[in-house]
């Protein structure tokens, strides 16, 4: 069985982060170690919510993790919270790049335009220098234009605009870049890839439903991450993952009161594993 290990925090109460990666990876058929960046009694969606730091933590589990001589296949961040934890992640790409690790990184930092509350512009800098070290990168489109230092454009561009968007991504470092929430077709959003080694473009559509959720580009890399592991081409992995995310927010809505703070991605596993094995 392959093992990843996932590097983000932890919400008691709330899907997104680890709370949803652990059992979906884990659901997959793949090994999932974690290493919780932070501990909240809820995700932010929250008000006053709790917050405990791990960062000082960090670096004594790696240290012991190397003792044990433990190995990944796979590196999957999320939300990273300072600076300093970026620095951490960076050395522990180095580490374990030298054994052949697949890294992907998915900088979980903004949306709609907006970086999350408690970021900025140099924080996105450093943000793009740890996706240099990736082979995978799987930001959303605002996150795009804070990782190049470029207008945020909401909607009216092109194939052309994404095209260019995603070599430069990939000038970055990363050998392959996948932006999801692409709109380029009315009434559908995109996932567009980019393999810089093959100079190979992909893309794939799938429904756009009006509703917003918390949690769903967690769900969506995790979903990405796990499918590799099972062998999965990116392009496959990728229309895996937002069809699951599109089936979790379906199952969501089927109910009289839908859950305000997640999808309900719990029911609509037998959808992920019939489509992961079929």
């Amino acid at each position: 069985m392959k093992r990843i290990v996932t590097i983000q925090d932890i919400s008691g109460v709330g899907k997104c982060s680890l709370t949803v990666a652990l059992p979906i990876i884990s659901a997959m058929g793949v090994e999932t170690s974690v290493l919780p960046t932070a501990v909240l009694s809820t995700h932010t969606a929250f008000k006053d919510f709790t917050f405990r730091d791990l960062t000082s933590d960090i670096q004594p589990i790696l240290k012991h993790w190397k003792d044990q001589k433990f190995t990944f296949d796979a590196i999957y961040t999320g939300y990273l919270g300072s600076k300093e934890q970026i620095d951490l992640m960076s050395n522990m790409f180095d580490y374990y790049k030298k054994q052949g690790t697949l890294i992907l990184v998915d900088p979980c930092m903004a949306d709609n335009g907006s970086l999350y509350p408690g970021f900025t512009k140099g924080f996105a800098h450093e943000m793009a220098g740890l996706c240099g070290k990736a082979d995978i990168i799987v930001p959303n489109m605002t996150e795009a234009s804070y990782l190049l230092d470029i207008p945020y454009v909401e909607n009216g561009y092109d194939e052309a605009y994404v095209k260019d968007i995603l070599q430069k991504l990939a000038a970055l470092g990363a050998k392959k870049v996948a932006i999801k929430g692409i709109t380029l077709k009315e009434g559908l959003y995109g996932v567009y890839s980019y393999d810089s080694t093959t100079k190979e473009y992909t893309s794939y559509y799938h429904k756009r439903l009006q509703q917003n959720f918390h949690g769903t580009g967690d769900i969506f890399a995790s979903v990405v991450v796990g499918a590799l592991m099972k062998d999965y081409t990116l392009e496959k992995a990728l229309s895996l993952a937002a069809d699951y995310v599109v089936e979790s927010i379906e199952e969501t809505l089927k109910s009289d009161n839908p859950n305000w703070y997640g999808v309900n991605f719990e029911t609509a596993f037998p959808y992920l594993l019939k489509r992961l094995y079929q």
